[in-house]
């Protein structure tokens, strides 16, 4: 019986790899040096301000290694501080010192603190510490240009304005310019706000460079490099670091590991799933964002061929930001709670798609309810990959499905499952099972581990009974562990399963159930020993250490800079 089984099922699956295999006819592979479905680049604008300053950059090392083209540029500037003196009036002289206000140190820094402000009441991490940067580097940057260079101010004309230092860069004009578009892309959000907010911006910084010309406190050439230096800085920075595919500024709620697919990225996933896998992408949507904070799920529309029908398959999208998070969050986890499980960071976005497509492959393989694997896509080399796999149209959460002795019977052999096959889940959580047609589904196996510890596979079970109990009662539950575990096995899960062990949806769950499941679990099972979660290692102690100093030094680094921003 359970050979007829087993050969049944190894059929049905050769069958679905030929089925599989029939795509590949429309697959094409991507020629050396085509670029990718959604390459990486700084835009026209980027590249064409990198161009600006490095000229401007050149001429300035030009001046001062070559005393000729000095005198020249010396000459020029003179002449334009000249003419522009002759048209000085009393009242456009009251004008343009008003407009100079634009570049006071007050001015800028009521800007910065006022982004910074939106910044941390919005939660955008990743926009803030890129405008921090890009605030340090260009204050640090033009500070040791202007040493460098030593360039006097204007001579032969009045000055009406106050300065300090020397003219070349202008840093009042770079600080504002790298401000201004600072704010820009932190922000406004990407479209024909930003649009708009350039050219305002271009405009602001046109009429400050006239007034700090017309009140000969910087020369044409000095005040044309600062502005073009700071624009620059901040333009990169942003484009670089928080590009807007990646970090999109939004004022909607949502979870910053949420990739927008519409534009761009939308027309490159439907290119490389063409590509890559030989599927017609008919639509791409968003799905289950609310229990997703490590990737973007995604459920895709797949046109018909001769063998299938149209239909839906399920992807997730990642990127470096969630390679990032990832490392993040572990180290975060060892210093608090020490080695629980695989702390291990990835290293790439590829090992990190590689990781899952594995265990979604091992699991299917061995027979476990999980989706089909399709394979991996790659959106943008080492930045952006996709795993495409099955999804099972009409089924449902089981938070929201009513489930019978069935259902409740279906979980707890797929943890006996694992637990014989040398795994654990690690992530079980309402989000992670769904229902349909009265059939259990084990979905989200990226933490899937194999050889796990003995406490990781006990609170497996435990996080599986609890979900259990949560749409039934606990004595329901346990009495159906009891048919596949030992009352000891029992046990020892809900000693293990404590604080942090359960993931956060389930510990919500359970707090607004009203029922105390855990209390009552652990009242049904025998006694066991508590099993500890904080564990203490020398490489924990050293972590901890070296993130107190690194914090340290950081805050000194900041109040060392603090007239960047005070």
């Amino acid at each position: 019986m359970g050979t007829s089984g087993d050969v049944g099922a190894s059929g049905a699956r050769s069958a679905r790899g030929l089925t599989l295999s029939s795509h590949a006819d429309n697959r094409r592979r991507r020629p050396s040096g085509e670029p990718p479905p959604l390459p990486r680049n700084l835009g026209r604008s980027g590249r064409f301000w990198l161009i600006m300053v490095a000229y401007l950059t050149s001429v300035a090392i030009g001046v001062i290694v070559f005393a000729p083209f000095q005198r020249l540029f010396e000459h020029w500037d003179t002449e334009q501080l000249r003419w522009v003196v002759a048209l000085r009036t009393r009242w456009l002289t009251d004008v343009m010192k008003l407009v100079n206000v634009l570049t006071s140190v007050w001015t800028i820094r009521v800007l910065r603190w006022g982004t910074i402000l939106v910044l941390v009441i919005f939660r955008r991490w990743r926009h803030l510490l890129v405008f921090l940067g890009a605030m340090l580097a260009a204050e640090a940057l033009t500070a040791g240009l202007a040493l460098y260079i030593g360039r006097q101010r204007p001579l032969g004309v009045e000055i009406l304005a106050g300065w300090r230092g020397y003219s070349m860069p202008s840093q009042p004009l770079a600080s504002l310019s790298v401000t201004l578009i600072g704010m820009a892309y932190a922000l406004v959000p990407h479209g024909a706000l930003r649009h708009y907010a350039k050219w305002a911006i271009g405009i602001v910084l046109g009429v400050a460079l006239i007034a700090r010309i017309y009140l000969a406190v910087d020369q044409p050439t000095s005040a044309g490099f600062g502005a073009v230096f700071g624009i620059a800085v901040g333009l990169i920075a942003f484009r670089w670091f928080a590009p807007n595919d990646i970090f999109p500024v939004s004022y909607r709620r949502g979870k910053a590991a949420h990739l927008d697919v519409g534009g761009r990225r939308g027309r490159a996933i439907e290119q490389a799933v063409r590509e890559q896998l030989g599927l017609s992408v008919l639509e791409v949507k968003p799905v289950g964002l609310e229990g997703s904070g490590g990737s973007t799920p995604l459920r895709m529309r797949i046109a018909a061929t001769e063998d299938e029908p149209e239909r839906y398959v399920f992807a997730k999208l990642y990127a470096k930001s969630h390679v990032r998070a990832d490392r993040w969050y572990k180290l975060g986890r060892q210093v608090m709670y020490g080695a629980l499980e695989d702390e291990t960071p990835f290293q790439s976005v590829r090992r990190f798609v590689e990781y899952e497509d594995y265990t979604l492959r091992l699991l299917y393989d061995d027979g476990f309810p999980s989706p089909k694997p399709y394979g991996i896509v790659e959106i943008s080399p080492e930045r952006e990959y996709m795993i495409v796999m099955e999804f099972f149209d009409g089924a449902i959460e089981i938070g929201d499905a009513e489930i019978d002795d069935g259902v409740i019977e279906q979980g707890i052999q797929m943890i006996r499952h694992l637990w014989d096959a040398g795994l654990a889940h690690r992530d079980v959580k309402p989000a992670n099972l769904m229902v349909r047609g009265g059939e259990l589904k084990l979905i989200d196996v990226f933490f899937v581990q194999v050889r796990p510890s003995p406490w990781r596979q006990a609170v497996d079970l435990a996080n599986m009974m609890l979900v259990l109990g949560l749409r039934t009662d606990a004595d329901r539950v346990y009495a159906s562990a009891l048919r596949s575990f030992s009352p000891q096995e029992v046990g020892e899960a809900f000693a293990a399963a404590r604080g942090v062990a359960s993931p956060t949806q389930l510990r919500v769950s359970l707090k607004h159930d009203g029922r105390d499941l855990l209390a009552r679990f652990r009242a049904l099972a025998p006694d066991y020993p508590p099993v500890a979660i904080q564990r203490w290692s020398p490489r924990r102690v050293i972590l901890a250490v070296e993130m107190g100093v690194a914090a340290f030094l950081l805050v000194g680094f900041l109040i060392s800079n603090w007239t960047v921003f005070a």
